[in-house]
């Protein structure tokens, strides 16, 4: 089975708490990730554009397009 997330939830900037299809849950410190250089992820700098994340096929997505393969988490 590939992993999944079911449910996340904004825990403080930039921190996600995730639970996975088979049960495993936790939290994500996405601040590193959003440090990097390139367009896709500069919005997500901005906690309150970061706040806008949403499940899509099992993976967090921000509006712009930008997704993260829960397998990377």
């Amino acid at each position: 089975m590939l992993p999944a997330v079911t449910e996340l939830k904004v825990r403080r900037d930039h921190v996600l708490w995730l639970r996975f299809a088979d049960g495993a849950e936790g939290e994500w410190d996405f601040a590193e990730m959003v440090s990097d250089t390139g367009p896709m992820v500069q919005p997500l700098r901005d906690p309150a554009y970061f706040r806008r994340v949403f499940l899509e096929f099992g993976a967090p997505t921000w509006p712009n397009g930008f997704d993260v393969a829960p397998d990377a988490l």
